[in-house]
């Protein structure tokens, strides 16, 4: 029996393979045949990106919120070291 060699798959393959799985068109074994993948891989995949779909868009709304913040500090040195007119 030959090892198969280990494969290193993108982050877009997984992506796909993960959402593909949570559409449920077709069935975990489905998707891992027809990608050559473990049906667990499939599994794992799917579960993680259940639990992290909520991070994308709490990202982008800290982000905003943190630019925001920034912007705010920013101004307010400005106007403490800003030279006052006489």
């Amino acid at each position: 029996m030959s090892k198969r060699k280990r494969r290193h798959l993108s982050a877009e393959f997984k992506a796909r393979i993960a959402k593909e799985a949570l559409e449920k068109e077709k069935t975990i074994q489905q998707i891992a045949q027809e990608n050559d993948i473990a049906p667990a891989q499939v599994s794992s995949w799917k579960k993680e990106l259940e639990e992290r779909l909520a991070e994308i868009f709490e990202r982008k709304n800290n982000r905003a919120e943190a630019a925001r913040k920034e912007e705010l500090r920013a101004s307010r040195l400005e106007r403490k070291v800003a030279p006052t007119p006489h």
